[in-house]
């Protein structure tokens, strides 16, 4: 089930981002709503533009924390839905990114909320991934907690 959700957000991402360079790349931009435009940019650093012109050194830091949480979640309890969706959305998202670092030498970024640095959606599935595996890892701490007493 894990490989599925991980291939599945892989595949959105993959597909997002072959629009983006197809279609959106020729005009740079297209406004949607006075606050939300569509954006290509070519990133070679990480989010909000740290690290610029350091697509190699994200490279290798992606492929690290990605054997990590590897290594890590297989102690994780399945019952724990929300470690299982942080572990599916983080693993798509970084492996969507370092598809990207590793066959253009940029990540392709097009979500422009004008506010915001531009961003795609293996950024936006990283993100919330992270937020469900910091939910889950404290609920296991409650849980250790409570049966501690």
């Amino acid at each position: 089930m894990r490989a599925l959700g991980v291939a599945a957000v892989w595949t959105l991402d993959r597909l997002t981002k072959a629009w983006a360079v197809r279609w959106l790349m020729p005009r740079a931009f297209v406004s949607v709503l006075p606050f939300f435009r569509l954006t290509y940019v070519e990133n070679t650093g990480a989010a909000f533009g740290i690290g610029f012109s350091r697509n190699r050194f994200f490279t290798f830091l992606s492929a690290g924390l990605l054997a990590g949480l590897y290594y890590l979640q297989r102690s994780w309890p399945r019952s724990n839905r929300w470690l299982q969706a942080g572990v599916v959305l983080v693993a798509g998202g970084a492996l969507g990114n370092l598809y990207d670092r590793l066959a253009y030498g940029y990540v392709v970024d097009f979500l422009d909320f004008r506010v915001w640095p531009v961003f795609n959606v293996a950024d936006s599935c990283v993100t919330v991934g992270a937020c469900c595996l910091a939910w889950g890892l404290r609920r296991e701490e409650k849980r250790a907690a409570e049966r501690a007493d």
